[in-house]
């Protein structure tokens, strides 16, 4: 038998050959993923949200809500990429010593500046696609607190509610998460969006239905029936498919914890749906349609900043806490302070959202964030629960300042409130001209 051997090659070549190899390349597998998680999320605004809470609202108001949601993908799209992503993950204040870099990343990275085909980014997918897919985050949350002030918010006051709102509590709150801020350097466990999405929209739209008042047919113990429910049951169907790219994609990568972030987003939700269902049938003697959705969209919110971390324990765990207490805050909390929370995005999504926060730092286990991963309370790590509620509390106590202010500077000078025979007549003849149903 014959022995060949190659020539040695020389130093020098070696380690041409190692650099070479070691370069990054792009992980087709991975892009694909992350390409599809955009599009769910993008279909959790439209029709997602459209639907759910346009279905929600009365007849008359139904394109108002549409339209509102309409315009936030429009003109949070053309922020995000003209300076907001650059503001939340842009590294350029930080590196250069910048005191705002404890609010901002920087402005590098506007309009995607020195960003190529070829610029990689964590789990070795492009920067532009890990920018579109921040990008569709950027959108849902302005688009959640939509619910709080339906059928009584004049179009010209939202447009600059929803720009200055978007720039000055969403882009800060991202960097700070997830962009290498404070609240992400102090530990804060959120992986897809628990206190920068539904938190941050959640309070505000507390604070925005307590400072615009009440609609005028709006009676306590008197509901005001929804125009069409099959339109909340269709919302709801895209709000849960869409979830899975919400969720499962901010791992930015094709792997078992996608899969895991997957299954406990879904048994989460399904436990949360069934649940309120069960809470709707023996507090009002009818399981409804609308119980088992509302019930379903709490547990997509209350898992999110868990689906990293948790196992399916977690996830039924969130799955049954959630709808229990949110239920609470819309029957029993709602009613007795008189606020119209129109369509309870404070009381699903700002509620959920706080609820999954806090019990992220109960359920997280090493069994899923790996062997120096982080572990909650259950499982022996007290710190990690005491900085949960933490980030909680700055995101509340931040959301709720920022807003506040907002709402008084635009309704001082646009204005914020629709006149009463507008509101009586319907937001969709006067401020769009046109009826969602000519018949």
């Amino acid at each position: 038998m014959l022995f060949t051997f190659a020539p040695a090659l020389p130093a020098q070549e070696i380690i041409e050959e190692t650099v070479t190899v070691s370069e990054p390349a792009l992980d087709s597998g991975n892009t694909a993923w992350i390409l599809t998680s955009s599009l769910l999320v993008l279909l959790m605004s439209i029709p997602g949200i459209a639907l759910f809470y346009g279905g929600l609202v009365r007849q008359k108001n139904v394109l108002s809500v549409i339209m509102q949601t309409l315009f936030i993908v429009g003109v949070v799209s053309v922020l995000w990429i003209a300076f907001g992503y650059s503001w939340a993950f842009d590294t350029s204040f930080a590196e250069s010593g910048n005191p705002l870099a404890c609010v901002m990343g920087g402005f590098d990275k506007a309009f995607l500046h020195g960003i190529t085909l070829n610029t990689l980014t964590t789990g070795n997918i492009p920067e532009i696609l890990f920018a579109m897919f921040q990008c569709m985050f950027a959108i849902i949350t302005p688009a959640l607190i939509l619910g709080a002030f339906a059928e009584r918010i004049k179009f010209s006051g939202y447009i600059v509610f929803i720009v200055l709102w978007t720039i000055l509590a969403y882009f800060p709150m991202a960097h700070w998460v997830w962009g290498g801020g404070f609240l992400q350097e102090m530990g804060a466990i959120d992986f897809a969006g628990g206190t920068v999405v539904h938190i941050n929209a959640g309070i505000s739209a507390l604070i925005m239905a307590i400072m615009l008042g009440k609609r005028m047919d709006y009676r306590i113990g008197h509901p005001i029936t929804p125009h069409n429910v099959t339109f909340v049951f269709m919302g709801t169907s895209f709000l849960w498919l869409g979830w899975f790219g919400f969720n499962a994609g901010s791992g930015l990568c094709a792997d078992g914890l996608a899969a895991n972030a997957f299954m406990v987003t879904h048994i989460a939700t399904a436990t949360a749906a069934i649940t309120w269902m069960v809470i709707d049938w023996i507090c009002n003697k009818k399981p409804t349609t609308i119980g088992a959705c509302t019930g379903a969209v709490a547990g997509l919110v209350a898992i999110t900043p868990a689906a990293g971390t948790v196992d399916l324990l977690g996830a039924f765990c969130i799955g049954i806490i959630t709808p229990i207490i949110c239920f609470f805050m819309v029957a029993v909390i709602k009613p007795k302070f008189k606020y119209d929370d129109a369509l309870d995005a404070f009381g699903v999504h700002g509620i959920g959202g706080i609820v999954g926060s806090i019990l992220t730092g109960v359920f997280a286990t090493r069994f899923i964030s790996g062997e120096d991963g982080v572990q909650g309370a259950l499982y022996g790590d007290w710190h990690q629960l005491w900085i949960q509620i933490v980030a909680t509390l700055v995101s509340i106590v931040f959301s709720a300042v920022i807003t506040f202010i907002l709402f008084k500077i635009v309704d001082s000078t646009i204005g914020l409130r629709v006149d009463k025979r507008v509101e009586e007549e319907g937001l969709d003849i006067y401020e769009h001209g046109e009826s969602a149903y000519n018949h």
